[in-house]
């Protein structure tokens, strides 16, 4: 037996589009099928008639990367047998056993689970798959290789009835040498597959149980199948990693019988000659590109490559693409970034998790293929997280050619926890998925884990999987917090938030990213899998309030984009079965969203376009070398700027923190409100930054300022006085002014500033460790207070003439936040160190358990509207939400829906609070 991972000899070379046109298959002579009679479809895309006319499906050259120029196709009917009591593929006989007399037909390379392959039957656990094949006359002398893409999960081939090699390994590409097993004219090929679909091998989301956001399975063949002729020295592998420092591209070329043996590489863009060199096939070459072209979503540039064996008239002759271009971690203001060609760039995506009504895992045609990346690049994006699935190459061809950079996700195994031979098969497997796509521009992050599926040791394998690639970012644990905890492993900060978003604050070496959010959801009859569905986000009515809350949040992630987030992941692409929370419906039919608003708010995040959140609260430091430790502050009314650390005293992390509101004279632009100074702002004076109440005349103009993309070019901002175009607010020494803006280097450090969490996190100063009693401001609610009964959190009318009991149920203490002390907890006034917190929303009292969940729950951030005397309570660790009250009862609440005390409506009068004398003194 031999086994052969193509992912270990995956090489490149030049298709349409990328300077040379691909090789044109071989005719296969196989005749189009009807579908069988059990095969029905639930859902069809436009692609799905193409796909059933089609007697060749999936004609396109599969392997982008490493093409030659004859080939033979395999796709089409097979024979086909399948279910428990078919023969064993798992533990298979040496020569191919005798399958039924009467098999099916099938249609590769869809999988039976699939209506386009003519089975549409799950749970097969064993498939067996026959066709006759004829090499053609002009392959003769050549060694003949037969390539699979891929195979779910286990794999056995036989040729002419004898075992030719087996592969483990669902998401895989995989090749065997069978010359030594051909005889002429037709021979016999049978393949058998083996997939329990379960939890002891990468499976990513498929289940037995399809439902919620797991999905229907994929077993057997389910990517192409292909002939090729190659000589016995042959090339099985390019590893191209580009060099911006060197500028060059670094090529390792590997393969077959190569020891001794000279390649010569040649380079072209645009069907023009860059470069050749020729050098030993056994060592790295060092091809020069000065001056290079990169490639970037803006411009997908690629260049072509041939490589030959030099030779005989037989030598090997492979072509291939690759991009110019670096992914790395660099700091920018301060605060890490995700650096691309040594830009800071923000990442902004669908998650894609790459399924099919009519094909499973399998996409209809090559045309169905592309045109999910090119829907999310006409939306603005930049970014796509592949989720848990592998595709096929020609996938990241379209994303290398289209300009979409690709968060590749290794599908997990769920029994690797505390099981090392599973651990050690999906180490096995993800090696081979990293070796298959090294080369590919569009991957700029291994996603290793996801939350806690399947994790394991996670330090250590991200070590691993490091030795392996190098050159891009590894996402050891995207949303630790639906994990233990983060490890420190990896280059970036992941956390997820639904609906979100919210951000995780960026450390010294890693940027900060959220690596889910979203998920809103939209019910269009007659084009959902299960019209029984029940979205497990947040549903909308129509149109209209799904694209409202979109953009909001968009919005939001402009914000925490300008406080240091530095990419973002929106829940999903497509509606996929039970999930209908897509930008389309998941057979491709209906856009859900108004799409030309959604485009809009995301090339304006993308675009880095300055923005600040109305109504947060941010700090602003210096960007300055020497003081890039000092915080814009007010002191004696005027603007400093000062150290600011976490042991600073509250006054001055208070000075040092504003609340963003909408310009006082262009609400278009910003002012800034002192939070410790009620009724004042920052403004300037002539030309010196202070802090004022409005003093009539040139006041609210003086106070506005428009957010500008940062003078220095490195993150953060600037800002520019609206009535004063060209001037900034600029650092000079440790005081702060107005200046004309003289072009200067220094001047354009000086007047950026890198936008943080406010130093204090609450809007509002309230009396710290006093009793308080919190009144409704709701129109015709307004004698009802927050008050305890049963341990549950309700409002309750509340006067004079109430008992001792309610009046001390409706009293708290306002102490020092127990998870930050710019933020209040409320202790309980009759039940001394009992807090009000909230849990899966409802909001109750309960003492402490030590927990930090429990202390990040039971914290709420005061905020206050410039004008309004009620307070706002922003969740701690979802500062979206507040303390609302529905039907007298008390929940934290943001009014995107999904729950009846959830609405949007009343959403702003029930979040808001009067602090009043406590009942119970």
């Amino acid at each position: 037996m031999r086994k052969h991972h193509l992912a270990a000899l995956f090489a490149p070379l030049i298709i349409a589009g990328c300077g040379q046109a691909a090789p044109k298959q071989a005719s296969a002579p196989l005749a189009a099928q009807q579908l069988g009679p059990g095969a029905t479809s639930r859902l069809t895309t436009p692609w799905t008639n193409q796909a059933v006319a089609a007697a060749v499906p999936l004609p396109e050259y599969p392997r982008p990367q490493l093409t030659r120029a004859k080939w033979l196709n395999l796709n089409g009917q097979w024979d086909y047998t399948g279910g428990r009591n078919a023969p064993s593929a798992q533990n298979p006989p040496q020569t191919a056993p005798a399958l039924a007399n009467a098999p099916e037909r099938i249609r590769v390379p869809y999988p039976p689970e699939s209506f386009l392959s003519g089975i549409r039957r799950s749970n097969d656990l064993n498939s067996w798959y026959k066709r006759t094949f004829t090499v053609p006359s002009d392959w003769s002398g050549q060694r003949v290789l037969l390539n699979f893409g891929a195979v779910d999960r286990e794999a056995v081939v036989y040729v002419n009835g004898q075992q030719v090699g087996r592969h483990s390994g669902g998401y895989d590409a995989f090749s065997f040498d069978v010359t030594p097993f051909l005889r002429s004219g037709s021979n016999d090929l049978v393949v058998g597959a083996y997939d329990p679909t379960d939890g002891d091998g990468p499976l990513g989301k498929q289940t037995q149980n399809p439902g919620g956001i797991f999905y229907t399975p994929t077993s057997g063949i389910w990517q192409t199948v292909w002939l090729e002729p190659a000589p016995a020295a042959r090339i099985s592998r390019l590893d191209m990693i580009p060099d911006l420092v060197g500028q060059r591209l670094r090529l390792n070329v590997r393969g077959e019988n190569l020891v001794g043996k000279s390649v010569e590489v040649s380079v072209l863009a645009g069907g023009q000659p860059v470069t050749t060199i020729t050098a030993s096939a056994t060592s790295e070459l060092s091809i020069p590109l000065p001056n290079a072209r990169l490639w970037s979503p803006d411009d997908p540039f690629l260049y072509d490559l041939k490589v030959r064996v030099v030779g005989d008239a037989s030598a090997d002759t492979v072509g291939s693409y690759f991009g110019m271009r670096e992914i790395k971690v660099g700091t920018v203001g301060g605060i890490a970034k995700p650096l691309l060609n040594g830009k800071p760039i923000f990442q902004f995506g669908p998650l894609d998790q790459g399924f099919w009504p009519d094909g499973n895992y399998t996409a209809p045609t090559d045309e169905a293929l592309k045109s999910d990346v090119q829907l999310a690049k006409d939306l603005g994006f930049n970014m796509i997280r592949k989720h848990i699935k592998v595709e096929p190459q020609r996938w990241y061809y379209w994303a290398d050619k289209l300009g979409m950079l690709v968060w590749q996700d290794f599908p997990h195994a769920w029994n690797a926890t505390g099981n090392s031979a599973v651990a050690n098969k999906f180490l096995n497997e993800s090696r081979e998925i990293v070796g298959e796509h090294l080369s590919a521009p569009s991957i700029v992050t291994w996603v290793i884990f996801n939350e806690s599926w399947g994790d394991f040791n996670i330090p250590a394998t991200t070590n691993t999987v490091r030795s392996w690639d190098n050159s891009r970012l590894l996402n050891s644990h995207s949303g630790i917090n639906f994990a233990p905890g983060d490890t420190g492993a990896g280059d970036l900060i992941d956390i997820h938030d639904y609906p979100g978003p919210i951000a995780p604050r960026p450390q010294n070496n890693r940027p900060a990213v959220l690596g889910e959010y979203g998920g809103n959801c939209l019910r269009v009859g007659g084009h959902m899998w299960n019209p029984a569905s029940k979205c497990p986000y947040t549903t909308y009515p129509d149109q209209t309030s799904l694209t409202s809350a979109y953009v909001g949040q968009v919005n939001r992630l402009r914000g925490l984009a300008a406080q240091g987030l530095s990419a973002a992941v929106y829940t999903e692409t497509t509606d996929v079965e039970d999930e209908l929370n897509g930008f389309v419906t998941y057979d491709r039919q209906i856009k859900k969203f108004d799409f030309a608003q959604v485009t809009a708010a995301n090339k304006a995040l993308v675009s880095g376009a300055a923005y600040l959140q109305p109504l947060s609260n941010i700090s602003l430091r210096s960007v300055s070398s020497g003081t890039n430790n000092r915080f814009l502050r007010h002191q004696n009314d005027l603007g400093l700027t000062e150290v600011v650390n976490a042991n600073s005293a509250a006054q001055l992390k208070q000075d040092a923190s504003w609340q963003v509101v909408p310009g006082l004279a262009d609400p278009s632009c910003i002012s800034l409100a002192a939070i410790n100074v009620a009724g004042s702002y920052l403004r300037h004076a002539s030309n010196r930054l202070r802090i004022d109440s409005d003093t009539g005349g040139s006041f609210k103009a003086d106070a506005t300022f428009c957010a500008r993309n940062a003078l220095d070019g490195n993150g953060g901002l600037s800002l520019e006085a609206s009535n004063l175009p060209g001037f900034f607010v600029h650092q000079r020494g440790n005081e702060v002014w107005l200046d004309r803006n003289d072009n200067s280097a220094g001047f354009k450090t000086d007047a950026t500033w890198a936008v943080s969490d406010a130093w204090w996190r609450s809007s509002a100063i309230l009396p710290a460790g006093e009793f308080k009693s919190l009144r409704v401001t709701t129109p015709g609610f307004d004698n009802r207070f927050i008050r305890h009964s049963g341990g549950q959190g309700f409002t309750e009318v509340v006067n004079a003439g109430s008992n001792s009991n309610l009046k001390a149920d409706a009293t708290w203490k306002l102490v020092p936040g127990l998870a930050d002390p710019s933020c209040y907890s409320f202790e309980s006034r009759n039940f001394a160190g009992e807090y009000l917190r909230h849990s899966s929303s409802r909001i109750s009292r309960q003492r402490p358990d030590g927990k930090d969940i429990f202390r990040q729950d039971a914290t709420f951030c005061a905020q206050r509207q410039p004008g309004l005397s009620s307070v706002r309570f922003a969740a701690y660790n979802f500062p979206q939400r507040f303390i609302r009250h529905f039907n007298a009862e008390l929940w934290i609440a943001d009014g995107l829906g999904g729950n009846y005390w959830n609405t949007s409506g009343g959403l702003e009068a029930d979040t808001r609070w009067a602090i009043e004398a406590p009942w119970a003194p």
